[in-house]
């Protein structure tokens, strides 16, 4: 991704490339593959990879998600997926301090894409179950619109606790 105010390159000549974005993004897939819950591709592989991939970069507060330390960070994952945490409130939050903290020049392409990933998990509603039945079963014959990151937090979850 490049920036506009620079013609493609960052403030040293180099162009910039959105290297948190893309680790967390390929961290969510990884863990979705593997947990093997859904067909990559589908709806709700999108739905749970955009979802997961948020999640593990607003975790990460150092830009330098790896491997090793990225794996040590799934209590924390597991943790902002939980079903009653205020996912949607803390993804808010946590945009607006990144936010506050980038510099003059505007956002980085990481905050870009998450920042876009954000607003198109809101956006974007699905006919999936009802998974708001607090105390009953699901019935997964009672379908509901809900929006996207609804679908993909519970999914995400999962593939979380499969890794």
């Amino acid at each position: 991704m490049l920036p506009e105010s620079t013609n493609g390159t960052g403030g040293g000549g180099e162009q910039v490339v959105p290297m948190a974005w893309w680790s967390a993004e390929s961290m969510a897939d990884e863990l979705l593959r593997t947990g093997r819950l859904v067909a990559p591709g589908s709806l709700e592989y999108l739905a749970g990879r955009q979802t997961l991939a948020l999640t593990i970069y607003l975790c990460d507060e150092t830009g330098a998600l790896a491997g090793a330390r990225a794996v040590a960070r799934i209590d924390e994952w597991l943790s902002r997926t939980s079903h009653g945490h205020p996912w949607p409130q803390w993804v808010r939050e946590r945009l607006a301090a990144r936010e506050a903290r980038e510099p003059r020049g505007g956002p980085g392409p990481d905050l870009l894409l998450a920042r876009r990933t954000w607003r198109r998990l809101e956006s974007t509603e699905v006919l999936a179950a009802d998974l708001t039945a607090a105390g009953r079963p699901v019935e997964e014959s009672a379908q509901v619109w809900t929006p996207a990151w609804q679908l993909g937090l519970p999914l995400g979850h999962l593939a979380i606790h499969l890794y």
